[in-house]
């Protein structure tokens, strides 16, 4: 029988052609077992990667990455981690709301009791609608700070309560020919204090500030509230030029109140989108996805694989979950979970990821060889076959 088999091959197959064959078998295994052995199929601590210097002559750069593994330690210090960071940044700006203190550009209204000849210096009454563009009727503060009313001349209120410029106008107007006038101020429109209200509001823009304490909660009411599409944990908030970033689901854990933190005149409030705070997930899951954070701007691991479609049960390496973090920073970190046992994904359901997250699944050493031979065996089949023609 064995015979007969030789026999067939010669008649088919060349020993040239057998040789050709042979080695190419021989080829395709050595292969294979170095793709067993080849670096960077799994990750291990520390992890070199070689990154090109671009000058020529040089040798690549060596960055050691080291590939932390997940667990309750590590958990805990990241929290822990977090609430420091979150606290100093927002009791930076606490602060204890003061009455409303006149400025240039607001208009103030003046009524002294008994006098109607004074009300004329507030100009004729509109006949129409105002137009949300035009001037409130009253009396502007100049740049100075001064307010012009006839028989008290140029009064300095800027930086007075309402009260206080009320009873200094009518300490002027005692001086002329009234004998204690009766005065009411109020402001007619704020018009010199405001902070700027931006990104997932429902009516951004600049909000006045009035005589109603301006808190963090007030903005975002004023400015028409958060859209469905906001990330409540993470509002900018940019002070002097300098940036405080605002975890309101933070703050309420923490019991920390809102409405402790007072806004101040030129203050830019920015409420930051989900979808810019993505987290990438890639390579053994059903749905390659960015998973996008909740309302609250908490995702965590296992949310993120879960908006994925969950692993592939065919191709994935429960072993072998990655979080790639700060990837384009001068220091990226790694983290590994073992994902084979219920129990790591108590971890992975604890385990928070940050804006700009890379998951990875790594594929099963299966998958592997089989994605070679794929590449493999077309060129293989062509040098045999050009190897028959040939003969």
């Amino acid at each position: 029988m064995g015979s007969l088999i030789n026999r067939v091959a010669d008649a088919l197959w060349p020993a040239s052609v057998r040789e050709t064959h042979l080695v190419a078998i021989l080829s395709v295994s050595v292969l294979l077992s170095a793709c067993t052995a080849a670096p960077g199929m799994r990750m291990v601590a520390p992890a070199a990667l070689q990154i090109a210097s671009g000058e020529a002559g040089k040798p690549p750069l060596e960055l050691q990455i080291p590939v932390t593994d997940i667990n309750a330690e590590i958990i805990s210090a990241m929290r822990e981690k977090e609430a420091e960071t979150s606290a100093d940044q927002t009791r930076a700006l606490f602060g204890k709301p003061a009455p409303y203190t006149l400025a240039p550009g607001d208009v103030l209204q003046i009524t002294v009791w008994d006098h109607p000849e004074l009300a004329a210096a507030l100009g004729a009454q509109q006949q129409t609608a105002p137009r949300p563009t035009d001037p409130a009727q009253g009396f502007v503060i100049d740049d100075n700070g001064n307010v012009h009313f006839p028989y008290a001349g140029a009064i300095d209120v800027a930086g007075l309560r309402v009260d206080q410029a009320q009873q200094l106008i009518s300490e002027m107007l005692s001086h002329g020919p009234y004998e204690k006038p009766q005065v009411t101020v109020r402001v007619a429109s704020f018009r010199a204090k405001q902070v700027y209200v931006d990104g997932e509001v429902r009516t951004p823009g600049a909000v006045p500030i009035n005589d109603v304490p301006m808190t963090l909660y007030e903005a975002v009411n004023r400015a028409g509230g958060f859209n469905p599409t906001a990330d409540q944990s993470r509002l900018v908030l940019v002070r002097n030029g300098v940036s405080y970033g605002i975890d309101l689901t933070s703050m309420l854990e923490h019991s920390q109140s809102p409405s402790n933190i007072v806004m101040k005149t030129g203050d830019v409030l920015r409420v930051t989108s989900r979808d810019e705070n993505g987290v990438f997930v890639m390579g053994e899951v059903n749905k390659p996805v960015t998973a996008i954070p909740f309302r609250d701007g908490r995702l965590s691991l296992s949310d993120a694989i879960s908006q994925a479609g969950s692993l592939n049960s065919n191709t994935a390496n429960a072993a072998q979950l990655y979080v790639i973090r700060g990837s384009l920073t001068k220091s990226p970190q790694v983290y590994h979970l073992d994902a084979h046992s219920p129990v790591s994904m108590v971890l992975a359901n604890q385990f928070e990821l940050e804006p700009k997250d890379v998951v990875y699944v790594d594929g099963n050493g299966l998958v592997r060889i089989s994605r070679v031979l794929s590449l493999l065996l077309p060129a293989i089949n062509a040098g045999l076959t050009g190897a028959v023609l040939t003969k």
